[in-house]
């Protein structure tokens, strides 16, 4: 039986890492985003709204718990998930976690070509945007840097990124 959970700020990659992963190894893949979504028949923004923070990370935490029974799958969490509740100690007990480390200029690339399709990040200039970043990780960090495995998430640029990424996560992993 295997699980894995991906963590780390959003756009380290835990999707396209986690998919690769899954295809390679043979295992489900589930982004506990779209589950969410999937289960409630709304987005995790809609969700958000109606419930607020409190709300959404409470049932965030229940369909973590949820997903954290299947076997034999990979698990791309929220960036925020393992900042609340018990959720990283959670994690640890129940499979494999993997923060993948990014750093801020990285992210920065990555994320301002999406700021349209991650409403917390509409609006905000270049500068705006890399100091929101810069602060999200100084507080989300020491939450990460309890998972069992730290991962370089900075090379994902393009297929042969993916696979040689991949195959230095097996070798990380022992599978």
């Amino acid at each position: 039986m295997i699980r894995i959970f991906l963590t780390g700020y959003m756009g380290a990659g835990k999707t396209t890492l986690g998919k690769a992963l899954a295809r390679r190894m043979v295992l489900e893949f589930i982004d506990l985003d779209w589950y969410i979504e999937e289960r409630f028949h709304k987005t995790v923004s809609q969700l958000f709204a109606e419930r607020g923070e409190d709300g959404f990370r409470l049932l965030e935490r229940n369909m973590l718990h949820e997903v954290g029974e299947f076997e034999d799958v990979v698990i791309s969490v929220g960036g925020g998930t393992p900042c609340f509740f018990d959720n990283m100690d959670y994690m640890n007990h129940q499979g494999m976690t993997v923060f993948l480390d990014v750093n801020t200029d990285v992210l920065f690339r990555r994320l301002r070509v999406a700021t349209q399709q991650r409403p917390i990040l509409q609006g905000k200039t270049d500068e705006e945007l890399r100091e929101f970043i810069g602060k999200a990780l100084t507080i989300r960090l020491p939450h990460y840097q309890k998972a069992c495995y730290t991962f370089d998430g900075s090379q994902l640029e393009n297929r042969s990124q993916i696979a040689a990424s991949v195959d230095r996560l097996q070798e990380l992993l022992g599978l």
